[in-house]
């Protein structure tokens, strides 16, 4: 690809033409649900309303989520609390941003100048192995469920537990799991594989009726971790008609991102982070300048776009920026304000518009439809 130069006005009417698709965000577990309104601007986290509307963000899937050790009973009601919330949000902004359940509510909601928010739900965990409950979230406007989070489910089992263990020794999917992935199907809700083993992928993949998403997650031959995927599965991929969302995490771009991080946390602080500290835990104490040094490369996001591009093509990579479910995006993307950043990166290394206009949006809107149909 050969790189594009344009003008600073060329690179933002572009952006502005494109309808841009944020897959996963994770906005309401870690802030509205601890208080804050994201109707205003915030000094804190990544998310809010103002921000939205200053990167371009044309719809954006607001993920509902449970930490299942957190909540082992309760998940179920704890879902639809999130979902209150965030029709709240909406009630309170209605000129600004509004609710899709479909398709076409989004080509209605975009086409008024306000940000389509969607729902996703992250983890089977929050139905309680009910059909019934599935329905219920669909009814209310959930359009993916991602099958698990980091724990194993008694009908799906995770990429955190599972997928140290040999092939033979993964559970994947039950009998019930698979009944819930073809009621999946049947509703036209998409099945998201982000967080699910490569047991339950595979299982999935050998029923699902519909192509999948996978919201959040990067390649696994350029970052090592149990959230990327592997080349077989990208290539399984392919075959479904499927989607993986790129993760913005320096965790899943960057294998030096917890080692600089150690590194810069003993520099600050004169002393080595307590082994019980996580990443997060490490990161928020550091200074902005020091955050910013811990952060991966913007390249770094581009090497997993360009790979996985390479290896699925530009109809099968969308964005699924997991903002304000993770503590480090890569430098520069700070926040959702900063998204037209990417669009002018993706030009400069030589990516068209119309595949970025893929990328940036299309091909998630695209994998909705054919599961509604």
């Amino acid at each position: 690809m050969n790189a594009i130069n344009l003008c600073a006005q060329d690179v933002e009417k572009l952006h502005r033409d494109l309808i841009v698709v944020d897959g996963h965000n994770d906005v309401l577990a870690t802030a509205v649900m601890r208080g804050r309104d994201i109707s205003n601007s915030l000094d804190t986290g990544h998310t809010d309303i103002p921000r939205l509307q200053k990167g371009g963000v044309d719809v954006q899937v607001f993920a509902v989520w449970s930490n299942d050790k957190k909540w082992p009973t309760g998940a179920f009601k704890h879902a639809n609390e999130q979902i209150d919330s965030l029709e709240s949000i909406v009630a309170r902004n209605a000129q600004r941003i509004e609710l899709a359940k479909s398709s076409r509510d989004i080509d209605r909601i975009v086409a008024a100048g306000k940000i389509a928010a969607l729902i996703g739900v992250e983890s089977g965990h929050m139905i309680e192995n009910s059909i019934e409950n599935l329905q219920t979230l669909y009814d209310r406007g959930a359009r993916y469920l991602t099958l698990t989070w980091n724990y194993n489910l008694p009908w799906a089992t995770a990429a955190a537990v599972e997928d140290e263990k040999p092939a033979a020794a993964q559970q994947g999917l039950s009998e019930h799991g698979k009944m819930i992935v073809r009621k999946m199907n049947e509703l036209g809700m998409m099945v998201d594989l982000s967080h699910a083993s490569k047991k339950t992928f595979y299982d999935v993949m050998a029923i699902t009726s519909k192509p999948v998403l996978v919201s959040h997650s990067n390649a696994a031959a350029l970052t090592q971790h149990f959230r990327n995927l592997d080349d077989q599965q990208l290539a399984a991929l392919v075959k479904n008609g499927g989607v993986v969302g790129v993760n913005f995490y320096s965790l899943f771009l960057d294998s030096t991102y917890e080692d600089r991080l150690q590194a810069l946390y003993t520099q600050q602080t004169g002393q080595a982070p307590d082994a019980k500290m996580t990443t997060r835990m490490q990161y928020n104490k550091l200074s902005k300048e020091n955050q910013y040094l811990a952060d991966a490369p913007l390249s770094n996001l581009l090497y997993h776009i360009d790979y996985l591009v390479q290896k699925v093509g530009a109809d099968h990579v969308a964005i699924g920026s997991d903002f304000d479910g993770i503590e480090s995006a890569p430098q520069g993307l700070d926040d959702v304000s900063k998204f037209p950043l990417l669009t002018k990166a993706l030009l400069e290394r030589g990516y068209t518009p119309e595949d970025i206009a893929k990328i940036m949006g299309l091909n998630f809107l695209r994998i909705l439809r054919e599961n509604e149909s």
